[in-house]
């Protein structure tokens, strides 16, 4: 299981321009307005058809789940130019008129230089709209693949995928996707990756296309509180909902901080801290990340939600 930042961007960008697929994250797009409208997306739209293909080589799937943006910016900058431009000509003929635009033109006849745009273009779509945001939308999909990790080896592919998204499914070795069209392949022992993402709600996308990685793109756990806006603490109803102690390192989560730093804030023995974090963290509330010899823990956005009195 994995998560991209590419394909955040891409996902982003189509969302701000569907109205019907706005739901969770109107509060995003409200404050994102006037920087959005400071970028020129008209390449991203023209390789973003309603219904059809969208460029595999613009959003690879990730080399693991810790891969950083200029990792997988460097990726797209390696495209092969012929793959890029078979690709691409492909979504532009699932978008009405796209193929008759001039910048359609200048790109089929000169793959390099569409590549070096659509790049140069993602890049300024990171920097202005997702990284700012990064580090909320990261927990979320993090403590989505610990989640899903622990369902994996409860129940198994079969059980998982349609608990992933209601229009998958595993029977006999065989992935099925519900989908408008037909499409075959044989995975030959490459595997599947499962990706959540924050923006794909409410459908899941599949990409199974060589050379790619086989991929499954569905929408990630705790998307509801996202957004949630910082409120009153309630900590009554925390207290109730999930017991003083834990109640407690929930709310004083404020910063990421270490078992022993939060024992010292909470004035509480660092053994009933750490088994409260477990707790926590299995719930899906909180992660915890690795820093050299420091284990920091964080909020998820579920976990904000129920610390900001969102839920």
């Amino acid at each position: 299981m994995g998560g991209t930042q590419n394909s955040s961007i891409r996902t982003r960008t189509r969302r701000s321009e569907r109205p019907d697929r706005h739901g969770y994250h109107a509060p995003w797009l409200r404050g994102i307005r006037e920087a959005a409208e400071g970028l020129d997306l008209t390449g991203l739209w023209l390789l973003m058809p309603r219904r059809g293909h969208s460029p595999d080589w613009l959003s690879p799937p990730p080399a693991g789940p810790t891969a950083t943006f200029e990792e997988e910016i460097a990726q797209v900058r390696a495209a092969d130019p012929g793959a890029a431009r078979e690709d691409s000509a492909r979504s532009l003929a699932d978008t009405p008129g796209a193929l008759e635009h001039p910048l359609a033109h200048a790109w089929l006849a000169d793959p390099e230089r569409m590549i070096r745009d659509l790049a140069d273009l993602l890049e300024q779509v990171w920097h202005t709209l997702l990284a700012p945001d990064w580090p909320r939308l990261r927990a979320l999909l993090e403590a989505d693949v610990t989640f899903h990790s622990r369902r994996l080896a409860e129940v198994g592919l079969g059980g998982l995928l349609p608990e992933i998204h209601r229009r998958c499914g595993w029977r006999s070795g065989t992935l099925t996707v519900a989908s408008d069209g037909e499409y075959e392949r044989h995975l030959g022992g490459r595997g599947l990756v499962l990706m959540p993402s924050v923006f794909v709600w409410p459908d899941v996308v599949s990409s199974f296309d060589p050379p790619w990685q086989p991929t499954l793109v569905y929408p990630a756990r705790g998307i509801a509180g996202l957004w949630a806006d910082p409120a009153g603490r309630s900590p009554d109803a925390l207290v109730r909902l999930l017991g003083r102690g834990r109640a407690a390192v929930l709310a004083a989560l404020d910063d990421p901080a270490t078992t022993t730093a939060l024992a010292h804030r909470l004035g509480l023995a660092p053994s009933s801290v750490s088994a409260q974090l477990t707790v926590l963290r299995d719930a899906g509330l909180l992660v915890a990340r690795r820093y050299g010899h420091q284990v920091l823990y964080e909020r998820t956005p579920l976990g904000m939600a129920l610390a900001s009195g969102g839920a």
